[in-house]
């Protein structure tokens, strides 16, 4: 069974909007990452997407992010840090935590 896919908000010292996301990724709730990150940076502000909760990500998901270039800043967590190296979602992914 799938791990149902939450959201909250914070903002970092900057002031730059933080979207944390815990759960599953995919098809089913990618829509959900994308209204979550539309209305955490509307206007086009740098946006930073925690993903270090995140126990799977797919393509549903990986096309949710990549609608947020060029100014999205990832963290993830190590289990989901292969797909978004193949993505190219890499070079701007900090790895945090253990597996």
């Amino acid at each position: 069974m799938a791990t149902a896919l939450e959201f909250s908000r914070s903002q970092d010292p900057n002031g730059t909007t933080i979207v944390a996301a815990r759960g599953e990724i995919d098809m089913s709730n990618a829509g959900s990452l994308r209204d979550a990150l539309r209305q955490a940076a509307p206007n086009g502000n740098i946006l930073i997407v925690d993903l270090t909760a995140v126990e799977y990500l797919d393509s549903a998901g990986l096309t949710a992010l990549l609608d947020y270039l060029p100014r999205l800043r990832l963290i993830a967590n190590p289990l989901i840090e292969p797909i978004l190296t193949m993505s190219g979602l890499g070079t701007i992914t900090t790895i945090r935590g253990g597996s």
